[in-house]
């Protein structure tokens, strides 16, 4: 066995095999044991496949589920499409060769703007974090070179604060909830960021994501400089209010929303920190004291563990996230 697994307690393979998911198991086998799994397309199948892709429409999108007080100004079938996306890319390997991924990702495509950025999440502000996690998307399904995504990148450069990481720019000045509501629920001139504040890890941590799955921008020193931005901030809180308390580091969920441990460790990894680094080293050294005696990691270690056997969709979603952690750990000591 590699050396990655020789600084674990027990044995995560054996339970990410048994599980009976054709797709666990393919990806335990590539990314683990690095095996010849053949083509991801035969996941594109799977029922779970299916069942989302029963919902797309027409356009590529995904209707979200409508209500009345829902603002007219944010695009609900964009947040939608990149939930459903964020499923069929993480758990099913889809890429742009399969017609109904091809669909979703030109819908998606269709609503960035001509600076390069995803708005809608927030009606017409800038939301940078969502930017990142929509095109890490899109580069892992095949938009890696794609002009739209090169400009989504660059765009992304360009809204930096003068540390070097990220923010989201409405939260660089102090408006209060009413005039906060009213920004991100009508159509208003974007707020341009103060440059001057300092960087959010939550939202450094999902822009990341985008220049990590990158093969060439993963490379460059703006990419290792905000890795190492966030990687000082594990286990800290934010320096904003949202997201802000440190507990939100350990409570984990794949496919990857917020920023949290993991997302930021497989972010920071695939740039090139490695256990060498202090605070990764750290990371992984909480990681591996944290394993459960089945093999697993836990949803959220923020709460007390609760007793009894967890619910055969909880198990699945523990299981996802321990792959997803052995894959830190596999890069990060190889």
């Amino acid at each position: 066995m590699k050396s990655w697994f020789n600084h674990l307690r027990y044995d995560p393979i054996s339970p990410l095999l048994a599980s009976g998911s054709e797709a666990l198991h393919y990806f335990a086998r590539r990314d683990l044991l690095d095996e010849d799994s053949g083509p991801a397309n035969r996941l594109w199948e799977l029922p779970g496949a299916q069942r989302i892709l029963k919902k797309q429409r027409a356009d590529g999108s995904f209707a979200f589920p409508a209500g009345k007080d829902n603002p007219a100004a944010v695009n609900y079938p964009l947040i939608e499409t990149w939930k459903q996306f964020r499923h069929l890319v993480e758990v099913f390997g889809i890429t742009k060769n399969h017609p109904p991924a091809e669909r979703a990702a030109e819908f998606i495509f269709s609503c960035q703007t001509a600076a390069g950025d995803f708005r809608g999440f927030l009606a017409n502000q800038y939301a940078t974090y969502y930017t990142g996690a929509i095109l890490s998307l899109l580069i892992q399904a095949g938009y890696g070179e794609d002009p739209r995504a090169e400009k989504g990148l660059r765009w992304l450069l360009s809204m930096r604060q003068d540390d070097g990481g990220w923010t989201i720019p409405i939260l660089t000045h102090p408006f209060n909830g009413k005039e906060m509501h009213r920004l991100t629920s009508s159509f208003m001139e974007p707020v341009e960021p103060d440059r001057a504040k300092p960087f959010s890890h939550n939202w450094t941590g999902m822009v990341l994501r985008a220049f990590a799955a990158h093969p060439r921008y993963r490379k460059t020193k703006d990419a290792k400089a905000a890795a190492g931005l966030l990687a000082e901030r594990f286990f800290q809180p934010d320096v904003y209010p949202s997201y802000q308390s440190a507990d939100y580091w350990i409570r984990f969920q794949y496919p990857f929303w917020w920023n949290h441990l993991v997302a930021a460790l497989d972010s920071v990894t695939r740039i090139g920190l490695n256990a060498d680094d202090a605070q990764v080293g750290r990371a992984l050294r909480w990681l591996i004291d944290h394993q459960q005696k089945d093999g697993l990691w836990r949803e959220d270690y923020a709460k007390p563990r609760s007793a009894g056997k967890p619910a055969p969709k909880q198990r699945e979603a523990m299981r996802w996230v321990s792959l997803a952690i052995c894959r830190v750990l596999k890069r990060a000591y190889e």
